[in-house]
Parts: C-alpha cells; sequence; structure tokens
C-alpha cells in the first residue's frame, strides 16, 4: 500500500466535490485525452510537450510526474492524503475504484479514481511536524513515503489520529525520483503548521481561552472573562471601547478538544447571545467544526462568526503587534521576507 498526496485546486476549489462525490480528479484543464492510452511515461511526456506547446520543458517533465500515477501508478488499495485548503483539517481516503477517463466531461474533470473517505477533518495539528512538511509539497500529487511516512501514519490511524505515545525511530528512506523528497514544499503552510505546533503546546485546555481574549483586546474590545469550569456556552463577553459600553456586544465561546465541533455548541451559543442581550456570537474551535456546523455558516452569517485553527492564526498575526507583552513572549515571532513561488499548474 502506498499513500499519495492529491489537491482539490490552488486553493480548494474542487475540495467539497471530491467528497461529496467519493473521488479524486485530476484537475489539469483542458486535458480531455484517455491517459490509459499512453504505454509509457515518456510517451505522455512527448504528448504534453506538443499539447501545452507553450509550457517549458521543465515544466512539461514536473506535470508528466504527477499527471502519470493517476491513470498507471496508484493502485486499489492505496491510501490517498487529501490537505484541505478551506480548513485546517486532512482528509484521508482508500483507492476503491480504477481510473476512470470521461470523453468529453466537464473541464477539469476528466479523469477520477473512486475513495472511500474513512477519515474527515483530522486535525492537522495531530500529525508530527516532519509528515506536515511533506504534505506541504508544492505538488497536485505526489508519493509521500519519506521519514517511514507509510507506517506511521497507519499507526496514528489505529490510535483515533493521533499520534502513537512511543518513541518512534524515524528512518530516513533512500528518496526516490517521484516521491516529495524531489519537491519544494510551502514554506507558509510549514511556518503555519509549526506555529500552530507551538500554540497548542502553549496554550491548552482553558488557556486558549486566554490567547482568544488577548486577540479581541488587541482587536479594540474590552473583555469579561467567565470562570474556569462549566460554562453554559459562555467563555468571554466583549465589546468595544475603553469601558465596554460600545457595540457590537459579543459572546464567546472556546473550544480546544481534539474534536471538531458539533452543532449543539453552536446552538447554545446562540441561546447564550439572547440570554445575555448581546448583537453577536463568536465560536472559535482549534480543531474546527464539523459538516453541521460548516452547513450553517451562511444561516448564521449575520449573527455568529466561526473562528477554526487557520483564523485564529489568522487573526494573531495580524494583530501581533498589538498583543501584550505575555503572549508575545509565549509566542515568539519575527517577520521575514522570502521570495514568492507558486504552483505550475
Amino acid at each position: 500500500m502506498a499513500i499519495w498526496l492529491f489537491r482539490a485546486g490552488k486553493f480548494g476549489g474542487y475540495e467539497t466535490k471530491f467528497l461529496e462525490e467519493s473521488k479524486i480528479y485530476l484537475t489539469w484543464e483542458g486535458l480531455d485525452v484517455n491517459l490509459s492510452s499512453f504505454k509509457t511515461q515518456t510517451e505522455l511526456y512527448r504528448f504534453l510537450l506538443d499539447f501545452y506547446s507553450d509550457a517549458k520543458k521543465n515544466t512539461i517533465r514536473n506535470w508528466t510526474g504527477q499527471i502519470w500515477p493517476i491513470a498507471k501508478r496508484i493502485n486499489k488499495g492505496d491510501w490517498v492524503v487529501l490537505p484541505s485548503k478551506l480548513k485546517s483539517a486532512i482528509h484521508i481516503g482508500e483507492i476503491k475504484g480504477e481510473y476512470k477517463y470521461v470523453k468529453k466531461g466537464e473541464d477539469p474533470f476528466f479523469h477520477y479514481r473512486e475513495v472511500d473517505w474513512f477519515a474527515t477533518d483530522i486535525p492537522r495539528s495531530n500529525f508530527d511536524q516532519d509528515i506536515l512538511y511533506s504534505l506541504g509539497a508544492f505538488m497536485t500529487v505526489c508519493k509521500i513515503s519519506r521519514n517511514n511516512a507509510e507506517e506511521r501514519i497507519k499507526e496514528m490511524s489505529k490510535n483515533k489520529w493521533v499520534v502513537p505515545k512511543k518513541e518512534v525511530e524515524e528512518i530516513e528512506e533512500k528518496d526516490e525520483a517521484d516521491n516529495e523528497s524531489t519537491f519544494e514544499s510551502d514554506l507558509e503552510i510549514v511556518a503555519t503548521d509549526q506555529i500552530a505546533k507551538h500554540i497548542i503546546d502553549q496554550f491548552r485546555e482553558h488557556e486558549m481561552e486566554v490567547l482568544i481574549e488577548a486577540i479581541l483586546k488587541a482587536k479594540g474590545y474590552t473583555t469579561f472573562k467567565t470562570q474556569v469550569g462549566p460554562d453554559k456556552g459562555l467563555d468571554i463577553i466583549a465589546a468595544p471601547g475603553q469601558l465596554g459600553f460600545g457595540s457590537p456586544k459579543i459572546c464567546v465561546q472556546v473550544k480546544s478538544g481534539i474534536t471538531p465541533v458539533d452543532r449543539p455548541t453552536l446552538d447554545q451559543l446562540v441561546g447564550v447571545m439572547q440570554n445575555f442581550g448581546a448583537e453577536y456570537g463568536l465560536l472559535a474551535s482549534w480543531n474546527g467544526f464539523k459538516r453541521t456546523v460548516e452547513q450553517e455558516r451562511a444561516n448564521q452569517f449575520f449573527k455568529v462568526r466561526l473562528w477554526d485553527q487557520q483564523d485564529i492564526i489568522k487573526e494573531l498575526l495580524a494583530n501581533y503587534e498589538k498583543l501584550n507583552e505575555d503572549i508575545k513572549l509565549r509566542i515568539p515571532l519575527k517577520q521575514i521576507w522570502t521570495l514568492s513561488t507558486s504552483d505550475e499548474d
């Protein structure tokens, strides 16, 4: 069994389609050709040189290595890892079908494999940093094998998607020509994962409320934090101004558990808002939200904001200079500049 990294578009635009249809698509625009007709990878490369005549040879060589697997290398029983671009989560499935070509299908959905998504919305922070580094490869498709990744991800699957509490010797395997070790990783994703790991180490359980309150204060809110214990759907009350008499008045619920938040938690917050006369609510969940909550985003748009791990880190970075010194000491960051690179496809 091999493990393959797949991406659902540069900005995750195809992610919902992948999950709802239980498929992975090779989303190469305009590639309306049966890939099973090519006998060798070199034959495919020559075809792509002509088909994408404006592209450079190195680019075509890179694309060939990503296009070839869906028809020729990925097998039934292999696992596929789909890092979400919509939330700080990872989806994992098992390949169930052979390569399918949809002649004259809707562009770019000409090529697919059927998938059983047996594990969705796994928090990124559950994975070790070196595994996340591999999952940050600047590729649409590649094989994940470095640092014994296959065995370690299997062990996580047996342990409720948490790294087992034991010493694991990491073995640097010999790099293959087609695995992730040959590809550049997205430094922004790698840096964000490192920050996320540090935050969850520093702000476990009720300490996450301290971080959210600090961010709200940096944004100009006066806050009141409830006592630790059964919060009945409320952790923080916030309103603008030095005395907190301004609007909007916000009720905040913070969750730092290892599982995504479910619908009853959202409903509870809406009820608390009414009891406190708050205009809006903020539900911050470090490990994201279940689909029943995500489906309510539109319905609650004018009442409630949902912050997952990505949102929390985004707000942290945007307001970092205004945070109190204690938070800065616990999350020491520095800004650097680097050249921006983008996906070839």
